[in-house]
């Protein structure tokens, strides 16, 4: 059987739009997921017809071939207008084949007024509303929206996207923590010593000054997916995999989530990059960049030590760190293992700790063990075992726009969880805020602040 519905994009003239959601809708077309889509694209901004064709053809890159993508593409249409304005809601929808999905490929405080403006009109019946991160920009904000989504269409058919949820390293996250004997027992403060999680770039700001600018890596990046990952981390096990005992298992540990000690200065860390050279090009200051606003001191590198206070993880040390402009890509998460209470007497050298690395991008997974060395056998050494995971079959957008399609919002963020995430990391906006924490600087291309230490290679 095949769903059928609309797609229609606001702010479809957009970056996002082109960057990701079309090459996921594309994946998505590709597989043996059965959804048959009409596209339509909107904003502000005036594209003729041989312009958006372009846009979604090259968006496609090829994945164009099957049937159902074919119709896609003829079916598909750019209609511009003021996404606020109620009469071009309406005239979106009037364009629209079957339940409509609603995607807002906006920034925040643009999406509530389109919010609004659905408040005033007759919705389609079946429509579905999916929102980019941040969800709000703060607390406060993320409930009062969660109001207004709550006055036009029910929790059920709102989807809060994170696209790190539909990255397959997450899902085998999952399988490896659950669907495993080795390491399901071992998985606590018992054997545990920190468990570090990091998103680093080697790209600067790339354009994004609009955007970043205002939100800084510990919003963009830490506040968002890196502690929906933590959840997957951290969480008890859900006696089913979907969108209600998943979801519940993630609001739990999240409510358990606090910064360390509840103390934001100790606990945190943010930097910004300075001019320097990455691959051979030499990058500006970020404070030098087009559109940046040097009184904002946004940081593009940020770490937060958060606790989870349960009994699985008491003591526990969880570090989530991301930053751009950095001298390598790492973006991974790092679990190491306490070491041996006693060895016996005759083992030469230190046993190092047991690391579990499971990279999110690439899909790798590499099991860091002391084994005895070679040639003296009595000597101890670090033996490293890998696998790479299995390729999937939509990209991270494609995952998440199949559950919308499907109804599906297991990947997607419950309301109460998007007002958490918030709540965890405001102490750290407060103290950053009222310049209780250094903004440190390091040269782009570098490994970060002099100073910071971070995590060896397992």
């Amino acid at each position: 059987m095949t769903d059928t519905s609309t797609l229609i994009i606001l702010g479809a003239s957009g970056d996002l739009t082109e960057r990701l959601l079309l090459p996921g809708l594309a994946s998505l077309l590709k597989s043996d997921r059965g959804v048959e889509v009409q596209l339509i694209g909107t904003g502000r901004s005036e594209r003729n017809p041989e312009e958006w064709d372009s846009v979604v053809k090259t968006a496609f890159n090829g994945d164009g071939d099957s049937d159902l993508a074919k119709k896609t593409l003829a079916s598909s249409q750019y209609i511009q207008g003021d996404p606020t304005d109620a009469a071009h809601l309406e005239k979106l929808f009037d364009a629209s084949e079957g339940a409509p999905v609603l995607y807002f490929a906006l920034p925040p405080a643009i999406s509530v007024k389109v919010i609004k403006a659905l408040g005033k009109i007759t919705l389609p019946e079946g429509i579905r509303l999916a929102l980019e991160k941040p969800f709000g920009s703060d607390e406060k904000g993320a409930h009062e929206l969660n109001e207004e989504l709550l006055k036009i269409v029910p929790e059920e058919r709102i989807h809060r996207t994170d696209h790190f949820l539909g990255r397959s390293t997450v899902l085998n996250m999952i399988g490896l923590r659950f669907a495993n004997r080795l390491f399901e027992p071992v998985w606590n403060s018992e054997n545990i010593e920190k468990v570090e999680i990091f998103y680093d770039e080697v790209l600067g700001l790339e354009g994004r000054a609009q955007y970043y600018d205002k939100a800084g890596a510990l919003i963009d990046m830490i506040q968002s997916h890196l502690l929906q990952v933590l959840a997957v981390i951290a969480m008890e096990a859900p006696s089913s995999i979907d969108s209600v005992e998943l979801r519940s298992e993630i609001a739990r540990v999240l409510r358990a989530t606090w910064v360390k000690d509840s103390d934001p200065v100790t606990a945190s860390r943010r930097g910004q990059y300075a001019a320097g050279s990455i691959d051979g090009k030499d990058v500006p200051a970020y404070a030098d960049e087009d559109g940046v606003d040097v009184s904002r001191q946004t940081e593009t590198l940020a770490e937060v030590e958060f606790e989870i206070k349960s009994r699985r993880w008491a003591g526990v040390p969880f570090v989530l760190r991301s930053g751009k402009g950095m001298t390598k890509v790492r973006k991974e998460v790092l679990i190491t293992f306490k070491p041996v209470p006693v060895l016996p007497a005759g083992l030469e050298g230190a046993s190092t700790p047991d690391t579990l690395r499971i990279e999110i991008s690439p899909e790798t997974m590499e099991l860091g063990v002391t084994t005895n060395g070679k040639g003296n056998p009595f000597s101890l050494e670090k033996s490293t075992f890998s696998t790479t995971l299995g390729k999937p079959e939509l990209t991270p957008y494609g995952e998440v726009l199949s559950g919308v399609f499907h109804d599906d919002p297991t990947l997607s963020i419950r309301g109460d969880v998007a007002e958490r995430c918030w709540a965890i990391v405001q102490p750290v906006i407060d103290a950053w805020h009222a310049d209780l924490v250094p903004l440190d600087t390091y040269p782009a291309g570098s490994a970060g602040p002099e100073g910071w230490t971070t995590s060896k290679e397992a």
